[in-house]
C-alpha cells in the first residue's frame, strides 16, 4: 500500500489523476476537499479529517476510515460497498443515493446522518411493522421455516441478513424439500434447537442493527438467500 501525503495528492489532482486505489493517507487534514469522482477502492483513511468533503461519485470499496472525521461530508451516489466505518464520526454527512451495501457502520456516530430512497442498503428491508416469514438453514442443511410473530423485535444492518429476538418454527426441511424433520439444530450453537411448531427465542438479543454478529435469530427472508448463505 502506497502511503500518499497532502502534497502528493494535490500534485496528482492537479494532473488529473483520478484513480488512488490501494493508497494509505495518514492522518490528513482533507476537510471542505473536492475529491468527487475518483476511486479509493481498497484505501485506509487513518485518522483523516474529512469534514465537508465533497465526495460525490467516488468509490470507496472495501476502503478503511478508522478514526477519521467524516462530519458533513457529502457521499451522494458514492460506492461505500463493505466499506469499514466502524466508531467514525459521520454527523450530518449525507449519502443519498449512495450503495452502502455490507459497510460497517457499528458504533459509527449518525445523528442527522441524511439518506434517500435512492441510498442502497442502509435502511431496513425487512418488515418494520408486523408478523413475516423467515428462513435459515441448520446442522445437515435443514431448511428451518420462521413464523416471526408481530410483536417481534428485528433489527437489519447492511446486507440481507435479519436478526429477531423470537418466532415459530412452521417446517423444516431438507434443500431438495424430499424429507421433513421434527427439528433442527443450529450451526452456530449446537444446543440451540429448533423444534416443528415450538417458538423459539434468541438468547441476549441485540437492539443494535449494525452490530452484525450479535445475539438473535439469524434469518433471511428468503429460502433461497438462506440455502445460497452456507454454499
Amino acid at each position: 500500500m502506497k502511503t500518499i501525503t497532502l502534497a502528493q495528492l494535490n500534485e496528482m489532482l492537479s494532473c488529473g489523476v483520478r484513480d488512488f486505489s490501494d493508497c494509505l493517507f495518514d492522518s490528513l487534514d482533507l476537510s471542505g476537499r473536492d475529491l468527487s469522482g475518483c476511486c479509493f477502492d481498497r484505501c485506509d483513511f487513518r485518522g483523516c479529517n474529512l469534514t465537508n468533503a465533497n465526495l460525490t461519485a467516488s468509490t470507496f470499496r472495501n476502503a478503511f476510515f478508522c478514526g477519521s472525521i467524516l462530519r458533513g461530508t457529502l457521499f451522494i451516489r458514492a460506492s461505500l460497498h463493505s466499506a469499514d466505518l466502524r466508531g467514525c464520526d459521520m454527523t450530518d454527512a449525507d449519502i443519498s443515493g449512495a450503495d452502502m451495501y455490507s459497510s460497517a457502520l457499528q458504533d459509527a456516530k449518525l445523528d442527522g446522518l441524511i439518506y434517500d430512497e435512492n441510498t442502497r442498503y442502509f435502511a431496513m428491508r425487512c418488515p418494520e411493522k408486523g408478523a413475516f416469514i423467515g428462513w435459515k438453514v441448520c446442522y445437515g442443511r435443514r431448511v428451518v421455516m420462521l413464523l416471526v410473530p408481530e410483536d417481534a423485535q428485528r433489527v437489519q444492518g447492511t446486507h440481507n441478513e435479519v436478526r429477531v429476538d423470537k418466532a415459530k418454527v412452521l417446517t423444516i426441511k431438507s434443500v431438495d424439500l424430499r424429507e421433513s424433520y421434527a427439528d433442527a439444530h443450529a450451526y452456530v450453537d449446537e444446543n440451540f434447537v429448533y423444534k416443528k411448531g415450538e417458538m423459539v427465542y434468541a438468547v441476549g438479543f441485540n437492539p443494535d442493527r449494525f452490530a452484525d454478529s450479535a445475539g438473535g435469530i439469524h434469518i433471511w427472508l428468503s429460502r433461497e438467500e438462506a440455502v445460497a448463505y452456507l454454499g
